[in-house]
């Protein structure tokens, strides 16, 4: 069998080139070197319906935006202090992406939980995105041994430290997991195709249940509660 089941694993700066994104495939696993910025709803209504300056040279500081609110504080000298960097699921966001991928050039989406592969091809692929999931739960502390530093936090006295724009720097941050590529297709959406198609086959050979809630029927045709 040789290599054919293994993972990919891919090392990414967060600030790609086009034939490093078209190399991805669905199912890699990455690691990201370079700086990441936090930006969800709060980033996102400043810089594109308030029109506030973006406090960033993007996407030459960095194309990598994550879906993240940090277990992080700011303290009396200004010095920060951060822990986890947990993932925030991101279809809530999928309004503000097509002006914010074309406002930013991110090129790096992460968060929790994907979005649907008619999104990826509407907005990600017309501006040269991808999409990077976190693996499992409880991922936010592993994912923070990756940031080295914090290296500047913006907005947080206007939006609160959970909404603020937080740059990290980061060495070997991960593991991802590629759910989206550069034509717009979803590893979970194939995923669950395959297992759709196949979930008839657990079943086979069981008997039916014998004891049933009211209105539970096996016929469409017999239910009481329509």
């Amino acid at each position: 069998m040789g290599n054919a089941g293994k993972l990919r694993e891919v090392r990414l700066s967060t600030t790609p080139s086009p034939e490093a994104l078209a190399d991805l495939r669905l199912g890699d696993i990455v690691y990201l070197d370079g700086l990441i910025y936090t930006a969800r709803e709060g980033v996102y209504m400043r810089a594109l319906e308030d029109k506030a300056n973006i406090p960033m040279e993007l996407p030459q500081q960095s194309a990598a935006n994550f879906h993240c609110s940090p277990a992080a504080t700011i303290n009396p000298d200004g010095s920060f202090t951060l822990g986890a960097v947990t993932a925030t699921a991101s279809f809530r966001f999928a309004k503000w992406l097509p002006e914010w991928l074309a406002k930013s050039g991110a090129k790096l989406v992460i968060g929790k939980g994907g979005m649907s592969s008619q999104d990826y091809k509407n907005y990600f692929v017309p501006n040269g995105a991808i999409y990077l999931s976190t693996v499992g739960y409880g991922t936010g502390a592993l994912l923070g041994r990756g940031v080295k530093s914090v290296k500047d936090v913006h907005w947080h006295e206007e939006l609160g430290v959970a909404q603020a724009m937080w740059v990290l720097e980061c060495k070997k941050m991960g593991p991802f997991i590629v759910e989206s590529d550069s034509k717009g297709n979803s590893l979970f959406e194939r995923e669950n195709a395959k297992i759709a198609e196949n979930l008839h086959k657990v079943y086979e050979g069981t008997r039916p249940a014998t004891l049933k809630r009211f209105g539970e029927t096996d016929d469409r045709a017999d239910e009481v509660i329509g």
